[in-house]
């Protein structure tokens, strides 16, 4: 009686602990995600340099970001509309952006390989979507022991767009954890 009593009970917990997989689960090879948000399509400009950079900060300040069914990326956006996602998982993604004006913005990633920095420079938020000014723009890079950039000859889509997939020194990608710095950018104020 204690044999079967005990083959049922390992059954019962091999059962219960074996073979399920959670959707959230944490990868082991996480990309980043960095860029700058340009503005909001169809966002009513100012009329001096000095209100236009004061309404941008204060939409970048409002706008969250986030990646759609995972608990782990972490991340943010920056008052000049940098913004960086680390972990988020390799393969399909989607990047959430809620800003006054494109309330659930998205850029999708496709075919995004582990390990990855995708950089996405430009995006022009929408409701429901992202486009990005520049598509020639977009990277997505991979650290190896190699002398030079050089191509894998995978594709991946970032928003729609298809972007080469390339092989880059281990120092080129140094950055991938820092915010990236938008050009022409200029703080309201600068205190000596």
């Amino acid at each position: 009686m204690r044999r079967i009593f005990f083959a049922l009970a390992l059954l019962t917990y091999l059962t219960a602990c074996g073979g399920e997989k959670k959707g959230d689960d944490f990868s082991r090879m996480p990309v980043s995600v960095r860029g700058w948000v340009l503005d909001v399509k169809g966002a009513e400009r100012s009329s001096t340099m000095e209100m236009e950079l004061l309404r941008r900060q204060q939409l970048f300040q409002a706008t969250s970001l986030w990646v759609e069914n995972n608990q782990y990326a972490s991340g943010g956006i920056a008052e000049n509309g940098a913004f960086i996602l680390l972990d988020v998982p390799p393969g399909e993604s989607i990047v959430g952006f809620n800003a006054p004006g494109a309330e659930t913005a998205r850029l999708t990633l496709k075919d995004v390989p582990g390990t990855a920095d995708v950089y996405v420079p430009d995006v022009i938020l929408e409701k429901g979507g992202a486009k990005v000014l520049d598509p020639t723009k977009i990277q997505v890079r991979i650290a190896n022991n190699v002398s030079k950039r050089t191509p894998t000859g995978q594709t991946a889509l970032v928003g729609g767009y298809p972007v080469r997939v390339f092989e880059v020194p281990i120092a080129e990608l140094t950055d991938r954890r820092d915010y990236p710095r938008p050009p022409g950018y200029r703080p309201l104020a600068t205190v000596k």
